[in-house]
């Protein structure tokens, strides 16, 4: 498995899934904000965003996507309901909830942007993402299972990115919970690949 990827981008949710997997793998850096696509690169992902995984000639961009292939790669690593499991539909909730509601709610907020038809805008508006947020992230515990998922991942990892912002305070569940996802060894291990 190859990973293109940029430090300190939204590439790193894959590092940490594949580190929360276990996965062999290596990493090429792509220094996407300073210009740099090499055309090897661009060959595999046209869109010349990171992260890109390449795995035996298949290539996943989006790092939602990523996650959730990764999951289902590594079954035996339990990051994802079993295929059939009713916590499957919550899992897929809150693997799309993060890459389409919270981050497009995020950047309208931050860039200001006023929708003209908000009933034409999917993620509806920040506040709404938030008071969903803080009704449903646990106090204990984790978003799907009795146990940590690629969603919790996806959404404790963002949630703690999104809170350095400062447009908006966390509550003390979404701290704990926050905690509980970026505590782990796996995301150590991703942030020292991530400096390194």
């Amino acid at each position: 498995m190859k990973l293109y990827h940029c430090p300190q981008t939204r590439s790193s949710r894959a590092v940490w899934m594949l580190e929360e997997c276990g996965a062999d793998y290596e990493m090429e850096i792509v220094k996407i904000m300073e210009g740099e696509k090499p055309a090897h690169f661009l060959k595999d992902n046209p869109m010349g965003k990171v992260p890109a995984l390449v795995d035996e000639g298949v290539v996943i961009t989006e790092s939602a996507a990523i996650c959730a292939y990764l999951a289902d790669k590594f079954p035996e690593k339990k990051l994802a309901p079993a295929i059939g499991d009713p916590k499957r539909g919550a899992y897929y909730r809150w693997m799309f909830f993060m890459a389409g509601v919270m981050e497009p709610a995020f950047i309208q907020k931050a860039m200001g942007w006023k929708a003209e038809r908000q009933g034409m805008v999917g993620w509806g508006d920040f506040d709404r993402m938030l008071n969903t947020l803080k009704k449903e992230i646990p106090e204990e515990g984790w978003l799907v299972t009795d146990h940590f998922t690629a969603a919790d991942l996806l959404v404790g990892g963002t949630l703690v990115f999104l809170s350095q912002s400062g447009l908006f305070e966390m509550w003390p569940a979404a701290e704990a919970y926050g905690a509980r996802c970026t505590d782990r060894p796996a995301m150590k291990r991703a942030q020292e690949k991530d400096a390194g």
